[in-house]
């Protein structure tokens, strides 16, 4: 069964994946490093295909981490994370986006990103 996350549970994670996504994101602006570095002059400062593999299986390990906690991952370009809840008997997601400092956004399961609104502040 799915996990479905109350707004606190999913403010109380918040911050760990906010630490996990600024990994994502360092590790991501690496990886396009060394591949623009590799295409134009054949090498880069930050390493070869070894570097390219450990930082692939990093990124990896904390997208998994995330899903085994309930969380879905619907990007990494930018970083964006959605939590399953249940607002008012409607199936939501309780959406976070890079570079949002806190949890204040929801959208209806079916409509996706398009369809956010912000959380009552109220809320929990």
């Amino acid at each position: 069964m799915d996990r479905i996350f109350t707004v606190d549970q999913a403010r109380e994670l918040l911050p760990a994946v906010m630490r996990d996504a600024r990994e994502v994101i360092a590790a991501r602006a690496d990886l396009t490093e060394i591949d623009f570095d590799r295409r134009s002059s054949g090498s880069s400062p930050l390493g070869g295909l070894p570097e390219i593999k450990g930082l692939q299986a990093r990124i990896e390990e904390i997208l998994s981490g995330w899903n085994e906690q309930g969380i879905e991952v619907k990007g990494i370009a930018p970083v964006l994370v959605d939590f399953p809840a249940v607002i008012d008997g409607v199936s939501v997601r309780l959406c976070w986006i890079e570079g949002e400092r806190e949890l204040a956004w929801y959208h209806r399961t079916e409509l996706g990103f398009a369809g956010r609104r912000p959380l009552d502040p109220g809320r929990a």
